[in-house]
């Protein structure tokens, strides 16, 4: 699908106040872009955003491998960096969550996701880049589906089917009459909600985030007109104060993220009582 003619960012519009033109507002438009190669109708497609995620997962595997291809007892700067950022998560996410025992193993599943997710989402305040990957529901529905399958099949594999079954309903005999209508509730929102829930509010918050950053950078241009420069100075300094609270967000969606994911395999890993 190729953008709408009528994209605009605040670099591409020579539109300003009293000009009589109108405010180029951001929209669903801003978040669809020309295929840099192929089209549409082939199986060959290749766009913007496809492009941030393969340079992320390059940038990330080439970083880790930078940092612990040749290890030392005493660590340079970048290979302290990368043991922080993966002690942080193995001990601060994954051990609170799991326990060092259980959780081992679902290190570097997790230490991965975070640091993809924190990517995807940092494209959106790099100059030229300047779009949050998970800002497009594809790329979290499928970390979330992920994320699902795993937890499933952890599920029926620890548990058998009956204590799966029991696991995603939240069997529990002592409700009395109440139970059938607890389990469907539970077993809607486990095997259904779920997997949405996760995705969304990644994406949800990305969209969001970059819908006001595109509104006050665009106002920010727009606004150079005459009397409306005092106002676009102020727009300009909420696009400092958004590109500083979208760093916040970002980090915080990639801790979120993982923290559910951490969640629901410990929920599978758990014995059902």
């Amino acid at each position: 699908m190729s953008a709408d003619p009528t994209q605009v960012l605040a670099f591409e519009t020579d539109c300003h106040i009293f000009e009589g033109c109108g405010f180029p507002a951001p929209g669903l438009h801003s978040f669809l872009f020309k295929p840099l190669f192929g089209d549409g109708d082939s199986n060959l497609y290749f766009n913007k955003t496809m492009l941030l995620a393969l340079l992320g997962s390059i940038i990330i595997i080439a970083f880790f491998w930078a940092a612990f291809r040749k290890p030392k007892v005493v660590p340079g700067k970048l290979q302290m960096v990368a043991e922080a950022g993966y002690d942080f998560i193995r001990r601060g996410i994954v051990y609170e969550t799991m326990g060092k025992r259980e959780g081992e193993k679902y290190v570097p599943l997790i230490v991965s996701l975070f640091f993809f997710v924190w990517m995807m989402n940092l494209w959106s305040i790099i100059p030229v880049a300047q779009f949050p990957v998970t800002s497009i529901i594809s790329y979290p529905l499928v970390l979330a589906l992920i994320v699902y399958v795993l937890w499933v099949s952890l599920t029926f594999k620890r548990h058998g089917f009956v204590g799966a079954f029991k696991n995603f309903t939240g069997y529990d005999k002592s409700l009395g009459p109440v139970l059938p209508l607890a389990m469907g509730i539970e077993f809607f929102s486990n095997l259904l909600v779920r997997p949405f829930t996760h995705a969304v509010r990644l994406f949800a918050n990305m969209f969001a985030g970059h819908t006001l950053l595109l509104l006050f950078t665009i106002a920010s241009w727009y606004l150079l007109n005459g009397i409306g420069i005092a106002y676009a100075g102020v727009s300009f300094v909420m696009v400092i104060v958004m590109t500083v609270f979208e760093l916040f967000i970002q980090a915080l969606q990639a801790y979120v993220f993982v923290l559910l994911t951490c969640t629901y395999i410990q929920g599978a890993l758990a014995e059902h009582h």
